[in-house]
């Protein structure tokens, strides 16, 4: 199994205990999560990219990886991703230096073995 498949069957297999928690919190926070990506005024790929943008200003590993696996499914390139990147450090100060490092790794993997 690769990095990305782990990653994936991992978060999605952890969701679906949480979820199956039946609290009505945590359910209602996962589906605002869902509708807040959703196609709207704004598209999907630029959600994506904000999202990515956050999550590495507020130095969530996971997040990022999810938000990288997404803007490479829907077709963000080498330039935009980076930046993306660039505003996220300009934003989030040099404190997010290794969050960009592992990025830039798990980018480089998504390209090299796809988004299983």
């Amino acid at each position: 199994m690769n990095k990305v498949e782990e990653f994936n069957e991992y978060r999605a297999k952890m969701n679906d205990k949480i979820v199956g928690s039946n609290n009505k919190i945590l359910k209602r926070i996962f589906n605002l999560d869902t509708n807040a990506f959703a196609e709207g005024s704004v598209d999907k790929k630029t959600k994506e990219m904000i999202g990515l943008s956050s999550s590495m200003v507020l130095r969530c590993d996971d997040c990022v990886r999810y938000h990288l696996g997404k803007c490479y499914e829907l077709g963000v390139n080498d330039e935009q991703v980076f930046e993306i990147f660039s505003i996220a450090n300009l934003i989030g100060g040099t404190i997010v230096i290794p969050h960009l490092r592992r990025a830039v790794e798990y980018w480089e993997y998504l390209k090299e073995n796809g988004n299983d």
